[in-house]
């Protein structure tokens, strides 16, 4: 069935499935049968390998999914259990959904071969984002020949607008994962590899069915705290109703952040923040209609992690009263609504709106977000307008303009941005991108949103070229070469760089993945290290990259990384490494322990001390990481994390940074200094019952900064004492529905 087709009705009577993963004789009589898979990994349209075969049925209940997937015995299971949001190489089959078909925002309900599960919203065509959960049906089942998984979507998993009549449209893609191969073969013939992916899904028209949810999920924790020899109790709720399809509402009351999922570790001395995803179910429900990205790295316009973050005067976290969030559509239209509020006089107000409005090959929208911080006596207010356009099946184009409204003591500002971001598929793997964005020296989003520098004036240049026609005999099965040329400047006209850079990334024929890439950089400066005290001249570098990502075979998996990098005010001179090997032993499907070692050196690494001084440091880093997975039953989890990092750091020379950019040495006495870090939790989740959990968790954790050099082998070890902090957390959450 080729993708360009007419849509296809399922015109079923409204059966039951049984889901239970065994593809009944008559069960899926009237579904729209799919047979027509075809390779996307490789992406070269031949027929599948091994026969894969779907049915699409319209219930009541939900849309019903079901795959049958043929695999003899030549051809490895990997019946490894992995734990929800997976990104294990696996076998799995994915069903893929745009409810209102228009492209803009896609739901991914993923099951592996062993019955785990992965779920995520698709967003700007191909970015996925697991941090959301659902609540869906799934299960699975295995034979000598191969294996088959059944799915049931409910309606009310996500908002579509109003239909007209008894039938609506909504547009699918499934595809199904060999997970000793790597090959990956879907209907229709689209992949998440080209610049447009939700919009090429193919349209199917269904029974137009009507689901309402109303569900709340109270929770009650206590926490121990070892070190202050303290205790803590909480309480709180988040409540979802859904009286149709057009209308969704979610609220939190005294939502609860305890430790039940870990960060990752990371220390940073640069001038630009760390970005950190959300995962506080609350946040990421329904969360895919305040999308506003810009090609910057990470960039959004509301960035959630905001909410209940770093109080304003500096002490502990902002504690969360409440928030709200509204989600709905007319006609052709999608608005939503967000507000939080946080407590005490240090407490801030947040607040987002967004509107879209969607048309055959193209949707615009407009987003604005306040934040209110009396503490320090800021107001800040950012609107965009944002635009999406597909002329032609080969044409991908996103831009955005926006701006922003500081008004404070301390800073009365206004100023805007723009970005373009451009696709362009040809034939035979040739894809060509063009990318420009303008940040005004005063444009601020970071109230409520994430952007990582203003001050830009950036453009590149980018060519594709997608080669799936390789030999038999060849180790790969894929390789993606792309080529890149980069300008970039700050708004006062200052080069920060040119920068050439090339990459390729491989997908092998034994589900390995392999990415390499180097980038050559001119001379230019750093606006930002001296933090406004002047900028630092640079000379040319380059930076080289390597990643090698190898599935289980037998009972290891492994994973290797390789930097090679210069820099700072040594350039060329001094070339710094990073080494990363994490190899995972299986001692059975269910259970996986990994240990990885980081090594890496920084020979000019510079880190501001105040004013326009700077220090060179030769910086050496170690860190060790280490955890295992233990999935027992279907129901329960154990999980540990430790990692610990260790940063010596040692002085090669004092500046100060001349108003000319350049690096004058001083004698002004700069001390050497180490770092240590610790962060340790290990987890046993319980699932009672659908999003319904007890967690039981205990953490520990310490950091700790010294004027002195030490080996940073001899850090790492000294860092398992580090206690700054100790804690037992109990967490009980279960949701009620109807």
């Amino acid at each position: 069935m080729a993708a360009s087709a007419a849509c296809m009705a399922l015109a079923a009577p409204a059966l039951a499935v049984e889901i239970d993963g065994r593809i009944a004789a008559g069960e899926w009589d009237g579904a729209q049968h799919v047979s027509d898979f075809r390779k996307v990994q490789p992406l070269n349209g031949d027929p599948a390998t091994h026969a894969t075969e779907a049915w699409i049925l319209s219930t009541p209940d939900g849309l019903a999914v079901a795959f049958r997937n043929t695999q003899p015995p030549s051809v490895p299971r990997t019946n490894q259990r992995v734990q929800r949001d997976f990104q294990a190489q696996v076998d799995r089959v994915n069903v893929m959904i745009d409810y209102d078909g228009d492209g803009r925002t896609g739901y991914d309900f993923t099951i592996s071969s062993t019955n785990d599960i992965y779920d995520g919203v698709i967003t700007n065509e191909q970015v996925f984002n697991d941090d959301w959960d659902g609540n869906w049906r799934h299960a699975t089942s295995s034979d000598d020949a191969g294996w088959s998984a059944e799915f049931l979507i409910p309606w009310h998993i996500a908002s579509m607008r109003e239909a007209k009549g008894d039938k609506r449209v909504i547009k699918i893609y499934l595809d199904r994962v060999v997970g000793a191969t790597g090959e990956r073969v879907g209907w229709p013939l689209a992949s998440f590899e080209r610049p447009r992916f939700l919009s090429d899904f193919a349209p199917v028209e269904v029974a137009n069915y009507h689901q309402a949810l109303f569900a709340i999920t109270p929770y009650v924790s206590g926490l121990y705290d070892n070190v202050g020899s303290g205790s803590d109790g909480d309480a709180g709720a988040d409540l979802f109703w859904k009286p149709n399809g057009q209308f969704q509402l979610s609220a939190t009351i005294n939502p609860d952040f305890g430790q039940v999922e870990s960060d990752d570790l990371v220390i940073n001395f640069d001038a630009t923040e760390t970005f950190v995803s959300d995962k506080r179910p609350f946040f990421t429900e329904n969360q895919g209609i305040f999308e506003y990205t810009t090609p910057s790295d990470f960039s959004q316009m509301l960035y959630t992690r905001r909410v209940g973050g770093p109080a304003d005067d500096g002490i502990g976290a902002g504690d969360i009263t409440a928030a709200l969030k509204l989600n709905g559509s007319f006609a052709a239209t999608k608005y939503g609504v967000f507000a939080a509020d946080e407590a005490d006089s240090v407490g801030r107000t947040f607040g987002a709106m967004r509107v879209v409005r969607d048309f055959e090959k193209q949707n615009l929208g407009f987003m604005a977000t306040y934040v209110d911080r009396p503490f320090l006596e800021r107001t800040a207010t950012v609107a965009g307008i944002d635009h999406n356009w597909r002329p032609t099946a080969r044409w991908n184009i996103r831009t955005r303009v926006f701006g922003s409204d500081i008004d404070s003591p301390d800073e009365d500002a206004r100023d805007m941005g723009a970005t373009v971001w451009a696709d362009y598929e040809m034939d035979k793997g040739w894809r060509q991108q063009v990318i420009a964005m303008h940040f005004g020296n005063d444009l601020e989003i970071n109230d409520a949103g994430y952007l990582a520098r203003a001050s830009t004036n950036y453009l590149h240049w980018q060519l594709n070229r997608r080669f799936t026609d390789l030999p038999a005999d060849s180790r790969y099965a894929s390789k993606d070469w792309r080529w890149r040329a980069t300008t970039s400047r700050n708004n006062h006209g200052d080069l920060l760089s040119y920068q050439y850079r090339m990459s390729r990334e491989g997908r092998l024929r034994d589900g390995s993945y392999e990415y390499a890439q180097i980038n050559v950089n001119s001379a230019g400066v750093n606006d930002l290290l001296t933090r406004g005290n002047g900028n630092v001249n640079r000379p040319p570098s380059f930076n080289s990259y390597y990643e090698f990502d190898r599935p289980r075979k037998g009972n290891w998996a492994h994973h290797v990384e390789l930097e090679g990098v210069s820099g700072g005010l040594a350039g060329n001179r001094k070339v710094g490494y990073g080494v990363l090997y994490e190899p995972t032993y299986f001692v059975s499907d269910a259970f996986s322990v990994s240990v990885g070692l980081n090594f890496s050196r920084t020979p000019s690494w510079l880190i501001w001390q105040f004013d326009n001084l700077i220090g060179e440091f030769d910086g050496h880093e170690s860190q060790f990481n280490a955890g295992f997975n233990w999935t027992i039953g279907s129901r329960q989890e154990l999980r540990l994390k430790l990692q610990a990092v260790a940063i010596d750091s040692r002085l090669r020379q004092g500046y100060r940074v001349a108003p000319t950019g350049e690096s004058i040495p001083t004698g002004e006495p700069i001390d050497d200094f180490n770092v240590r870090n610790l962060g340790f939790q290990i987890r046993y989740r319980y699932e009672l019952a659908p999003l319904s959990y007890l967690y039981v968790v205990y953490g520990r954790g310490g950091f700790d900064q010294e004027p002195v050099s030490e080996d940073s082998l001899e850090l790492l070890g000294d860092s398992f004492s580090l206690r700054d902090d100790e804690q037992l957390l109990v967490k009980f959450s279960y949701r009620f529905e109807n």
